[in-house]
């Protein structure tokens, strides 16, 4: 580990000084924070954290290491990840390599020793900000020139979606009972893992791809994953959608709920600071249950542009009455804001999964594929 200074100035002059990690690039980053107690790793390589930089809450990080089974992505693109307390000395016995050490391989920077609590309670003060993550002689009013004259890329979704289409089964060693073709806008591994436990084979395919080439892989469903950036610069995927709507049950995640509520004619807007943890309390409108949710997104669909749309809602945040998931029944339509597939965060969300699967069934008629 190297002795070395490194700083964070924010774009409102706002300077913390900490001990670098990982990569010793300069970053500019969108700045936000987590408050989950694990999951270190499924955080890094979620690739709805492209360009940004994420203040983790809890003090200490990197001390049960890295593991090779973990990962959300095979190239993560998060910016920056900053932390009270590094710990380079893992003890894990399924640990394989340090955050450090990983972290440097991927162009992650690193800053730790600073007062996350004050810098959490900053952003939620004044909001998600650009900050430049940079060297400590690093003059700092031109840092905050530099953040004041560029903006964060707009080309997330396209930068880590799927270039090509793939499949995710098992090799034809047996027969999937259900097609899901998914549209990649940043997906998580876990998901592709939990509809795989279903008995789906799934077909994956790039953000821009068009209704027409998806009906012709003849799905029994389409999903829409999460993904980084505002939703409404995701065009195609918004238009895909549109074409798609009655043709065929449509479960979308995160970014993928944001994209079927623009499809049906609601409007998104930007959250203050977002909602980033494995503890976010959500209610079922459905059967008054209340599910912990694990969340990361920093954008939520409009609640008073949902009447008329016909979408109805289904979920509320119940710690802000943002909308958490709608629903068109007719449709065989259904997303949620939340992360059902629980990397990191608890699993009381999982029979999500199993919805998309009846949605399936009922779409067919009941019959299932051999």
């Amino acid at each position: 580990m190297s002795n070395e200074k490194r700083k964070l100035v924010l774009e409102d002059g706002s300077v913390f000084v900490g001990d670098a990690f990982g990569a010793m690039e300069e970053k500019l980053v969108e700045l936000v924070f987590n408050t989950s107690m694990v999951g270190y790793q499924e955080i890094i390589s979620d690739p709805s954290y492209t360009y940004q930089a994420v203040c983790m809450t809890y003090p200490l990080i990197g001390n049960y290491g890295i593991c090779d089974d973990d990962y959300e992505t095979k190239r993560p693109s998060i910016s920056g990840l900053i932390v009270r307390d590094y710990c380079d000395e893992p003890s894990n016995f399924r640990c394989a390599e340090t955050l450090d050490s990983v972290m440097k391989r991927y162009g992650i920077a690193g800053i730790s020793g600073i007062d996350t609590r004050k810098l959490s309670r900053h952003i939620r003060n004044y909001g998600s900000c650009k900050a430049l993550i940079c060297d400590i002689d690093k003059d700092e009013k031109e840092a905050v020139k530099f953040l004041k004259s560029h903006e964060i890329p707009k080309d997330a979704v396209s930068t880590v979606s799927t270039k090509e289409i793939y499949t995710y089964d098992d090799e034809g060693e047996n027969k999937a009972l259900y097609h899901v073709v998914a549209i990649d806008c940043g997906m998580k591994w876990n998901i592709l893992r939990s509809m795989f436990g279903r008995d789906c084979k799934i077909t994956v395919v790039p953000f821009d791809t068009t209704a027409e080439k998806i009906l012709s892989l003849k799905p029994d469903g389409v999903f829409i994953s999460n993904g980084p950036g505002d939703p409404t610069d995701v065009k195609a995927t918004i238009k895909t959608v549109k074409e798609l709507i009655g043709k065929c049950p449509i479960f979308g995640i995160c970014l993928g709920h944001q994209i079927i509520s623009l499809a049906y004619g609601a409007k998104t807007y930007k959250l203050k600071f977002g909602h980033r943890g494995g503890n976010h309390p959500v209610k079922n409108l459905l059967n008054d249950k209340l599910e912990i949710t694990s969340q990361n997104h920093s954008y939520a669909v409009d609640v008073d542009s949902v009447e008329g749309t016909g979408l109805e809602i289904t979920h509320i945040n119940l710690l802000d009455n943002t909308v958490e998931g709608v629903r068109c029944e007719k449709d065989h339509v259904f997303s949620v804001q939340y992360h059902p597939e629980s990397a990191p965060g608890p699993q009381d969300s999982a029979y999500l999964f199993n919805e998309f699967i009846k949605e399936m069934e009922a779409k067919k008629g009941g019959k299932k594929n051999a």
